[in-house]
């Protein structure tokens, strides 16, 4: 039993769920605008009926004796030198002040129960979460790639729900909660940690490590753990490129060979960079978007089709939009197209 206990603690560690978090003053203010609220509320029921009170020999009572029995009273501290009288004081005490009283100590402990619960209902969360996510995105690395390429997957319809991050850095999952990003602090190139992002159930796995050695690392651990997940990885430098591809990357993008294109065009060709940059970045002008062709289009010329075609990929081999191979579109081919966005 300890064993299994000590199990589940380390399946959920560094695992944090997106949430929105009060401060701890503004939840402390709360409470006493609460509870002071409940003072008031019986300091007036009971200064309404102060003639049905005792106090010592004295037949009603003055604002400061209602104030002094209702502390008194709330609190349960009780010392019995006021006492209700009449049977509609007695009433009141029973129907109204009772209740009153227990809405007093509740906010008063509220915090401390709340801090003992705190946990269990973490636990709870991410039980739920781990029992539920499957067909979700990973995105290794939180930095400048990581938070770009999020973008696009919202930008593409991909939910929030379905993305997890994974970062070593507890800042940049505070930041990845923040946006309502579920996210795991942790190494990504550990087993125990991308078992945490249940790795086994992803769609894909995008590696955006700031390291080409750590980006190697992270794509052997996950093609290991999950042989047939899609894996995007990005790569500083071109050299590595076959290296991530051997690891198992289906996908590599070579960062700093693209951003030296793009610098080396924009002395002579700065529209073209501009093109570039729009069809990259989802949700304005033009589009890219990767689609199956349709029953309507089925032996149609690519060139024909309203979308223009930019590739097609056949049986596992992508051809671009001039190759003759192409002849007329077939049920099972796979398109890359352009589509201005509206």
């Amino acid at each position: 039993m300890e064993s299994e206990r000590v199990g589940a603690e380390t399946e959920h560690t560094g695992v944090r769920l997106a949430h929105q978090e009060q401060s701890p003053v503004r939840q402390v203010w709360r409470r006493v605008v609460i509870g002071l609220a409940v003072l008031f509320l019986t300091v007036g029921v009971i200064y309404l009926d102060r003639n049905g009170y005792r106090d010592g020999d004295d037949v009603g009572l003055s604002l400061l004796d209602s104030v002094y029995y209702a502390t008194v009273t709330l609190s349960t501290t009780g010392y019995g030198d006021i006492t209700p009288i009449t049977p509609g004081a007695r009433l009141v005490n029973i129907l109204l002040i009772t209740p009153l009283r227990i809405t007093f100590l509740l906010v008063l402990i509220g915090t401390t129960l709340e801090a003992l619960t705190a946990r269990s209902r973490e636990e709870f969360q991410i039980r739920r979460w781990r029992s539920r996510v499957r067909q979700h995105v990973i995105v290794c690395g939180y930095g400048t790639k990581g938070r770009s390429a999020i973008r696009s997957l919202q930008a593409l319809g991909t939910p929030l729900d379905k993305i997890v991050v994974v970062d070593p850095e507890p800042r940049a999952i505070d930041e990845a909660n923040s946006l309502g990003l579920t996210g795991i602090v942790g190494d990504a190139g550990r087993t125990e940690v991308l078992r945490r992002a249940s790795v086994e159930r992803a769609r894909a796995v995008i590696v955006a490590a700031n390291r080409d050695d750590s980006a190697v690392l992270i794509t052997l651990t996950v093609r290991q753990l999950n042989p047939s997940v899609p894996i995007t990885t990005s790569v500083r430098e071109e050299e590595n490129a076959n290296l991530l591809r051997q690891s198992g990357a289906d996908t590599v993008i070579t960062t700093s060979a693209t951003s030296g294109r793009l610098l080396g065009l924009s002395t002579d060709a700065p529209r073209v960079v501009a093109v570039v940059e729009d069809l990259v970045t989802g949700g304005q002008g033009l589009d890219l978007h990767q689609r199956r062709v349709t029953s309507s289009e089925v032996g149609l010329d690519s060139r024909s089709l309203r979308d223009i075609v930019l590739s097609v990929t056949r049986s596992g081999r992508t051809l671009r939009f001039d190759d003759p191979l192409i002849g007329t579109l077939q049920p099972e081919d796979e398109l890359v197209v352009v589509r201005s966005h509206h």
